[in-house]
């Protein structure tokens, strides 16, 4: 005797698209465990991810009505596939664009940084070249250097730059808002500034490759 899951092709028609539900979800854990453990390489999982990711877009589009939420779907047929879970529904995108978009971030991240130490370096030396010496001009600019320099993950921690940037501040905050620096400490400064400044821009090439 035959049996009939459906009664009409409308409900034939869900069943099917609830079997290529199925078989999509479990066809993106294999992938993602088989990318995770080196089985296949990037140039071969992306490509069927994103094949994957566009099918899933396709048929949840589809089934929103009767599938709704896609989680409950896994948990009624039992289905233990949280790797295509996070692939399908929380990222949307494949592994191998995911960590490309993460490096392209931290290298914009790293070059708005470089350019800001830059920027205070070259306000620092150019103040002191104007006379600007005393403690409430020349403090938050050594202040805002160390913090852009200690932002700066590429720098080692012994950095140059850092540990003299540290030492001035301390020195100027035993020190009066109205006091000056003498011409001797400005130009001590200013060496050190520049010096700083020197190894910071030969570090960075280093510190990239």
């Amino acid at each position: 005797m035959e049996v009939n899951l459906w009664n009409d092709k409308r409900e034939r028609e869900m069943y099917d698209n609830f079997a290529d539900l199925y078989a999509i979800i479990k066809v993106t854990e294999k992938l993602e465990k088989a990318y995770v453990r080196d089985i296949i390489s990037s140039a071969e999982y992306e490509p069927e991810c994103l094949k994957l990711i566009a099918q899933f877009k396709t048929l949840t589009s589809t089934l929103k009505d009767t599938v709704p939420s896609v989680e409950r779907f896994v948990d009624t047929y039992k289905m233990d596939c949280p790797a295509a879970l996070n692939r399908l529904i929380v990222s949307g995108v494949p592994a191998t664009v995911e960590h490309r978009a993460a490096a392209a971030a931290s290298t914009t991240t790293s070059a708005a940084i470089v350019a800001e130490c830059v920027q205070n370096f070259i306000t620092a030396m150019d103040s002191l070249k104007l006379n600007m010496v005393a403690v409430d001009q020349v403090y938050p600019l050594l202040s805002d250097l160390s913090a852009s320099l200690n932002k700066l993950s590429l720098l080692p921690p012994d950095f140059e730059g850092r540990v003299k940037m540290k030492e001035w501040i301390a020195r100027l905050s035993k020190m009066g808002a109205s006091d000056e620096l003498t011409e001797q400490q400005s130009r001590q400064l200013h060496f050190d500034l520049e010096s700083s400044y020197n190894s910071f821009m030969v570090a960075l090439p280093n510190a990239g490759s």
